[in-house]
């Protein structure tokens, strides 16, 4: 019985912390690694186009898991829409070029213009607009159409950026180039995902197969330990300046939520709608900024520890508002439920 009740505890923790759990422990594991046993191997497969790879399939996966008829029933909130837009690509990035008024080193300057520059998550925003009891079909919308539209946003807003705060940075920024990369590593897996989708589900009902937000998990903690043994040496010398990485992180995501809830509070959305731009537009994807500093910014480490730093602390972060969040939805549930009783009782 014990065995059992363990084994429960240990699926219902990889479960719910089993992401965080595991940037966690490679981010460690290639850190603490001195003889670089195992580091080498990061390091071969950053040179062969592991990253490169792994977020292909990333996107090919998280294409299998669009559902087309959500999409296009997600374009009937077109503000909604607009909303998470404007944070994303609009508020993050001006949010981003204040903060820098503040004098920090340079690598953490591409970390947090990186970040800024990001479309959003994959999936966990669109569990938390879920969670939160939120419009899941704007959330996929939200999610598809900000991932492709990174392709041109995110090289040209990292120019525009760099080139307004950081100096001797922009002549390493092929625009052109990024985006070339960008659209075969994201728009065509998540097209290709997407035509998949049935054949993908009739073979999944004749052998068992992982679910796509599973292999985009454990694909994401793999690129993040390939991109932490490329850059070991430059994190393990900035270590020391691990809080003021994550103080500035912390500072970056509340100023994103904040300017998430005033967008949602100005275009009078309502509940169910306001959920999708709050959690959609306040989190941003780590795979594509981390592709991008071991690709475009290797000598930043502390670039990469910054990506990594402000996923995780935004993931514990909108884990909190969404708890806030339930609490302050169920008094108003529980009440509805009363008075729809009392209306069949009548």
């Amino acid at each position: 019985m014990g065995a059992v009740h363990r084994r429960i505890s240990l699926e219902r923790f990889l479960r719910h912390h089993g992401f965080v759990a595991g940037l966690v422990l490679v981010s460690a594991l290639a850190v603490l690694d001195g003889a670089e046993t195992t580091v080498r191997w990061g390091r071969w497969l950053k040179g062969h186009g592991g990253p490169e790879i792994l977020v292909w399939v990333i996107f090919f996966f998280s294409g299998l898991a669009l559902d087309r008829r959500s999409l296009t029933r997600g374009f009937l909130d077109l503000r909604a829409l607009a909303g998470a837009w404007s944070v994303i690509f609009v508020f993050a990035p001006l949010w981003a070029f204040v903060l820098t008024l503040w004098p920090m080193p340079t690598g953490l300057v591409v970390g947090l213009f990186l970040v800024a520059c990001m479309p959003t998550t994959l999936s966990s925003g669109v569990v938390m607009t879920a969670a939160a009891g939120g419009n899941v079909a704007t959330a996929l919308l939200i999610t598809m159409t900000t991932n492709a539209a990174a392709v041109a946003a995110t090289p040209l807003l990292l120019e525009w950026l760099m080139g307004m705060a950081v100096d001797n940075v922009t002549v390493l920024l092929d625009k052109a180039a990024l985006m070339g990369s960008l659209a075969l590593l994201v728009v065509l897996p998540l097209a290709l995902g997407l035509a998949m989708r049935r054949p993908w589900a009739a073979l999944c009902r004749r052998i068992p197969c992982p679910s796509p937000p599973s292999v985009n998990t454990v694909l994401v903690i793999a690129i993040v330990w390939i991109a932490v043994c490329a850059s070991r040496t430059t994190i393990v010398q900035g270590l020391a300046g691990m809080p003021r990485v994550m103080a500035l992180a912390v500072i970056f995501h509340g100023g994103l939520l904040a300017l998430a809830f005033g967008v949602a509070w100005a275009l009078g959305l309502s509940m169910g709608r306001r959920e999708p731009v709050i959690f959609m537009g306040a989190q941003k994807t780590l795979p594509l900024s981390v592709l991008i500093q071991t690709a475009v910014f290797p000598q930043y480490g502390d670039a990469l520890v910054f990506c990594v730093s402000h996923h995780l602390l935004h993931l514990i972060m909108d884990g909190w508002v969404l708890s806030l969040w339930n609490g302050a939805r169920r008094p108003t549930l529980q009440e509805g439920e009363r008075f729809h009783e009392d209306s069949r009782v009548g």
